[in-house]
């Protein structure tokens, strides 16, 4: 059994204790509440709180449990509450679930992203649910004049055995409410789960089934007002000039003015990330009417000129970004990568000497492979809700990182942070993109200069041509063997526009004697961000289908070889800074040949594999694909995942699922191209995704029990699966695949 310090104080804990015998409400630094909806009002005591905390009982023993982290499917509300009714014994039906929207003081990270909700709540949560727990308690021994140490709970009652008395938690909230905050509690230890590692349905599902409003897009306030914004039709342009009277007359529209997102003295934070920081606006009374006045407007546009900006990143660094001008396009960048691969690059990690190990190599394998820009494309468009008066606003709509765009928000409109409330969306997708929430400080400079509330709409052209882009990477391999087909050095060297998809210390990184790790980097005026597993949706590919043509090379099953070198790494690893467990690593591998029945000689699809680390987890993947009639179908995927303690079994499948689908369809179609700065695709009849009828007809998700607190999951199922697509389509074919997409048209 775990115990952990109560490192937060009483004040911070307990926002009330005047709360007669209405409930307890019990606060921690990082969860914050918001008002219930009328329905879920009646189904609490007549005496309510209106405070924001974090767990509220009331007396008749129904609990409202408060999830701070955006939700946009990975159904973060769901699993997150589950920690905190874990320790607090309770009664799963008698829960209200409720989204907390953004408040710096209550909450410590409000953040969706990086695979990390689960892995950075698991402590904090369980403890906030225990510490409840335990005051409840305390309570109700002080109550009955009996030991705490004799009551038990179970599903929010609290039972004193010996006696036969017992009681709702609700009948001791008050009591409790004024009691110490306990300095250490016990949490329970894993084998003691009722609620953490059981499936529960997503608690958002009512609401998604009967189609009530749960994105910000569907929003509507009184008085308000529809934008639009008119963005440069490449990048390295910038607006010139508008002319207003060619559109303000047409039907409904209000107005038409220039916008600048970020002030020129503003220092931007890494999730600040815009491509174009002067936009035109159009407002309305509707969305058609805006739209055809957004079609209609005369605009001018001229090029760019070279700039720069101050930006703070990880760990309080600052740096000066420079933006190049010029018109960009996909052939010159290609061009440019292929000159810095030839060409020293930074040398992120050597061991060994490699130079000496390729001169007294008997045979060499090189290989270069690259991959295109992709778009975001999430289902529902860039939209935002802003309603700013005088000095405060509130703006609602779908975020990532609500605090970091806090900043620019309070900058731009001139509004103190404190006075600026952003209430928090359900994301029709986000996959990364948005994390750089530009938007909202696009939709509060609207609605500050309209004087009304608005909701500002992107169309799906704006959205998938404004930029926040997975960069366009290359990378080569180069590996060498001795006179006994041994493997002896590795050179990896790796550049993007504009940045490279190296990490140099993983696997193989530790388990070959000679290696070496260089990369490169192009700037542009192209803007690119986070995209589902960033770098490691590019790199591993890479990585993986090298070492399948490495095996091959060496006459060897591509699972024994790479096993071969994880248990070098395990046993003898060379360097001190590999950031892998190659066991964990290794058995990812071990579970997925044993669940895919690698090496069968009776399964006739052609067969696949990959594995990879990120996001602190491991995930293998056997790809079974179809090559019959000509056409690329992927049959079955047979996952091996190790991520630690899986919280809520169901949601984590269908996670990886969408991860595993969402991997193959940017595998075998995904691109986004430039010529002269133009995208070279606006919208869905040009930009490929896979189809229903493509995703494979079986999934098969295995995680490994370990028993250790959980890593990540919502990523690591993403990277692997596209060097098994191709590895599998080398089986079919006879013909590698160097650069995606593996499938054109």
């Amino acid at each position: 059994m775990q115990t952990n310090m109560n490192k937060i104080n009483r004040r911070s804990f307990i926002q009330s204790s005047s709360l007669a015998t209405g409930g307890i409400l019990l606060s921690f630094s990082w969860l914050a509440g918001c008002k219930l909806t009328e329905e879920e009002r009646l189904q609490l005591p007549k005496e309510w709180f209106e405070l924001n905390s974090y767990i509220k009982i009331g007396e008749n023993g129904v609990t409202t449990l408060y999830s701070p982290n955006p939700e946009f499917g990975q159904n973060i509300k769901t699993a997150l509450p589950m920690l905190i009714a874990e320790e607090l014994d309770l009664d799963w039906k008698q829960i209200i679930f409720e989204q907390g929207n953004f408040n710096p003081i209550k909450f410590d990270r409000q953040f969706t992203g990086g695979s990390q909700g689960v892995r950075n709540a698991w402590t904090p949560l369980r403890t906030a649910g225990a510490t409840a727990r335990r005051m409840l308690i305390n309570a109700a021994a002080q109550s009955w004049n009996v030991e705490a140490s004799s009551i038990t709970t179970a599903d929010g009652v609290l039972l004193h055995p010996p006696s036969g008395k017992k009681a709702s938690y609700g009948a001791m909230a008050s009591l409790a409410s004024t009691l110490e905050v306990p300095a250490e509690v016990p949490l329970k230890d894993p084998k003691d789960f009722k609620i953490i590692g059981q499936s529960k349905s997503n608690v958002e599902n009512d609401t998604i089934i009967t189609g009530k409003p749960l994105f910000s897009i569907d929003h509507y306030a009184e008085g308000m007002l529809t934008a639009m914004i008119v963005h440069p039709p490449a990048f390295g342009m910038q607006l010139k000039s508008f002319d207003k009277s060619s559109v303000i007359n047409m039907p409904g529209i209000v107005d038409v003015f220039e916008i600048e997102v970020y002030k020129a003295d503003f220092n931007r934070n890494f999730f600040d990330t815009i491509s174009f920081p002067k936009k035109v606006v159009l407002i309305g009374k509707s969305t058609w009417e805006v739209l055809q006045a957004k079609n209609a407007l005369k605009v001018s546009w001229e090029p760019m000129p070279e700039s720069s900006f101050t930006m703070a990143g990880w760990g309080g660094r600052v740096s000066e970004v420079q933006i190049p001008a010029g018109l960009e396009s996909t052939a010159d960048h290609k061009a440019k990568m292929q000159e810095l691969t030839n060409s020293p690059g930074q040398i992120l990690r050597e061991d060994g000497n490699p130079t000496k190990a390729f001169k007294e190599a008997a045979t060499v394998l090189e290989r270069t492979y690259t991959a295109p820009y992709l778009a975001h494309n999430t289902m529902e468009p860039i939209n935002c809700f802003a309603d700013v008066k005088s000095n405060s606003a509130v703006i609602y709509g779908p975020t990532q990182a609500p605090d970091f765009i806090m900043g620019a928000l309070s900058s731009s409109l001139g509004i103190p942070k404190e006075n600026i409330q952003i209430n928090l969306a359900r994301m029709g997708g986000g996959f990364g993109k948005r994390a750089y929430s530009h938007y909202m400080v696009e939709a509060g400079l609207i609605s500050q200069k309209a004087q009304a509330p608005i909701k500002l709409v992107y169309t799906r052209e704006d959205d998938m041509t404004s930029g926040i882009f997975r960069p366009t990477y290359t990378a080569t391999y180069r590996a060498a063997l001795d006179k006994d087909n041994h493997l002896i050095v590795l050179h990896i060297k790796g550049g993007g526009v504009p940045e490279n998809a190296i990490h140099a210390n993983r696997f193989p990184a530790g388990a070959v004697d000679n290696y070496r790790a260089e990369g490169f980097q192009i700037p542009s005026n192209i803007s690119i961000g986070a995209f589902r597993a960033p770098r490691s949706n590019f790199i591993a590919t890479a990585e993986q289908c090298f070492l399948d043509e490495l095996a091959a090379l060496m006459g060897k099953d591509p699972i024994d070889f790479r096993l071969e070198l994880l248990k070098r790494a395990e046993e003898n690893p060379v360097g001190e800074r590999n950031d892998y467990d190659a066991k964990r690593y290794a058995g990812v591998l071990k579970l997925v040949k044993e669940k895919s029945n690698w090496g069968d000689p009776s399964i006739k699809t052609s067969r696949g594999v990959s594995a990879y680390f990120c996001h602190n987890s491991y995930a293998a993947e056997v790809v079974d694909l179809d090559r019959s009639n000509g056409n690329t179908r992927v049959e079955q995927v047979t996952a091996a995942v190790d991520c630690g303690i899986v919280v809520n079994p169901d949601a984590a499948r269908n996670m990886g699922e969408g991860a595993i689908v969402d991997g193959i369809g940017n595998a075998l179609f995904g691109e986004l191209t430039f010529n002269e700065g133009k995208p070279s695709k606006t919208n869905f009849n040009t930009y490929r995704m896979i189809r229903q009828q493509e995703a494979p007809k079986h999934i098969d998700i295995h995680f490994v029990e370990n028993g250790i607190d959980p890593t990540g999951l919502g990523e690591p199922l993403f990277p692997p699966v596209f060097a098994a697509v191709a590895n599998a389509m080398f089986q079919a074919t006879g013909e590698r695949s160097y650069d995606q997409p593996f499938l054109k048209g």
